[in-house]
């Protein structure tokens, strides 16, 4: 198949939840965790989740990099541009998201140079023509960003520009699904591998969750198709008592990985000794530090490195929903107090939240009857 249209075709769709129904007749459940956002919003929106049969089980895992961001985080990086008067940059769907002050629009309100921009080389820009003014790049995302961000730092020390500085909030994902592993508080039978991840790293770093843990793992594409074909062949592996990491999106994923990408993002970044993820607390080598030899660039490394703590908001059980625990229909704020124009928690912001994704797609009679 060559085109989108093969991929959302709703007669291969509906054969392939036939095919699952057969291979999951057995009386047993299967806990299916997707850990990319991107495979949630995509399940939710062509509902693929009303096509499997009740003892297929899809959870939500933390694999959207704004809603894992801890609230102190987004306090550091608006203390650090509101103090120092610096253009604060990021993405669009970092400028809703609460820290205990407030999200960046409305430090803007407050005064705060804020900007969206849509790459880091946007913000280089902006430096490159406010010579007289520092930019400060508010950076995020899993090993899918982070090589754009070495890249645009490279780029920032071979043109001498001083005046620009990074604050790295950039994830490892490998690290957060080991200590969901680890934990005791919820079962996991298979993983669906994040296809935006695996297009720079690669299939070989998840050998580790099939060798150690005995979970099947297939890296996934985000069509209706690819996750459908995905959950079939995770079936199949848990059927026949195997554990193996397999690839169906092979049209945009290698084995290996995108070897260029991961070596600019090696050049730059080094993991940091731990890293805190909203709800699940401090994952050891999870988070990615700039090297000292870019020290120039690094925002943290050239203040104080405080910044105000933050809790999580009153009643909103995001850890929870983020760890896959509970469901985001579950929270007493889902379509209430907490929508997408007003967000009391980062997963009702991204598109790619979990929580987001049921409020948007969901049946309309889910929020009204909440």
């Amino acid at each position: 198949m060559k085109y989108v249209d093969e991929y959302r075709d709703a007669e291969r769709v509906r054969r392939l939840g036939e095919e699952i129904a057969r291979l999951a007749d057995r009386p047993r459940p299967y806990r299916i965790m997707e850990i990319c956002g991107g495979h949630t919003h995509s399940i939710f929106r062509f509902g693929l989740h009303q096509l499997l049969p009740a003892n297929i089980e899809l959870i939500h895992g933390p694999g959207c990099p704004v809603c894992v961001l801890p609230p102190g985080r987004v306090d550091l990086g608006l203390a650090l541009a509101e103090r120092d008067g610096m253009i604060f940059t990021a993405f669009g769907d970092m400028m809703r998201v609460p820290g205990s002050g407030g999200s960046p629009l409305d430090a803007q309100a407050r005064g705060a140079d804020v900007r969206m921009v849509y790459s880091p080389l946007d913000a280089l820009r902006i430096a490159r023509e406010n010579p007289d003014r520092t930019v400060l790049f508010f950076a995020i995302g899993f090993e899918t960003t982070a090589p754009s961000t070495a890249v645009t730092i490279l780029r920032a020390r071979e043109e001498g520009l001083r005046n620009f500085r990074v604050m790295s909030n950039h994830i490892l994902v490998n690290p957060a699904i080991r200590a969901l592993l680890e934990s005791d508080e919820l079962r996991l039978d298979a993983f669906i591998g994040p296809g935006h991840v695996s297009t720079v790293i690669g299939c070989e770093p998840y050998g580790f969750i099939a060798g150690e843990f005995g979970r099947p793992v297939v890296v996934s594409g985000f069509e209706p198709v690819d996750i459908m074909q995905s959950i079939a062949m995770i079936v199949r592996q848990l059927n026949a008592g195997e554990a193996r990491v397999e690839n169906q999106y092979g049209r945009a994923v290698a084995w290996g990985g995108n070897r260029a990408a991961r070596a600019a993002m090696d050049l730059v970044f080094t993991p940091r000794a731990s890293f805190e993820w909203r709800g699940m607390g401090e994952i050891a080598g999870s988070g990615l530090a700039i090297r000292e030899e870019f020290a120039l660039f690094d925002a943290e490394q050239r203040s104080d490195g405080a910044g105000p703590a933050a809790s999580e908001p009153a009643g909103a059980p995001c850890g929870e929903v983020l760890r896959g625990v509970r469901k985001p229909c579950d929270c007493q704020h889902f379509g209430k107090a907490c929508t997408p124009e007003h967000p009391v928690g980062a997963l009702m912001v991204s598109s790619e939240g979990a929580c987001a994704a049921q409020y948007r797609y969901a049946d309309v009679t889910i929020r009204a009857s909440r």
